[in-house]
């Protein structure tokens, strides 16, 4: 396995409406002519611990986790969080296992930014495709943020709203 400089992990379930975020967002990135030191994942339902085998602390230097999170903001309101704003369980993946010790492990190695998008509904265990209007917006504004972070310049999106941000 060829280990990348940085690791773009969409993290969720399309299958449970807005959970579907990250694997949107990561589709959205797949499209993009991106350098050969970065890899974007859509790393699905199991995607946090999946995320660990693409990760080698001698190569990887940065791992951008995004996924929906809930956090009080209104939906489609977009967040960064940094590992120690994770306090010990509040990370947890769709089986309920706690994912904030793990990252808190490597997080001396590899720079962790996880971009949070609130939800307006996820749906599991009901199945429903589709992301709300106010989740679907917010994927252009984090596609444009990623770039930033990984210093790579389309130069004719226009930069993301404040507003979008907490």
């Amino acid at each position: 396995m060829a280990y990348t400089e940085i690791v773009i992990a969409g993290c969720g379930n399309p299958l449970f409406a807005d959970d579907g975020f990250g694997p949107a967002v990561a589709e959205e990135l797949s499209r993009l002519n991106l350098p050969d030191t970065v890899k974007v994942v859509d790393a699905g339902l199991g995607g946090p611990h999946f995320i660990f085998t693409l990760l080698n602390p001698e190569v990887t230097k940065r791992l951008i986790i995004i996924d929906i999170a809930d956090f009080g903001a209104n939906p489609g309101e977009l967040a960064t969080f940094r590992v120690e704003d994770l306090p010990p369980g509040s990370y947890r993946d769709a089986h309920s296992w706690d994912l904030t010790e793990p990252l808190q492990r490597i997080k001396d190695d590899i720079d962790i930014t996880v971009i949070g998008c609130q939800p307006k509904h996820v749906t599991a265990p009901e199945f429903e495709m589709g992301l709300s209007e106010e989740v679907q917006n917010a994927i252009p504004t984090t596609v444009r943020f990623v770039l930033e972070l990984i210093g790579v310049d389309y130069g004719t999106a226009p930069r993301p709203y404040d507003s979008y941000w907490n």
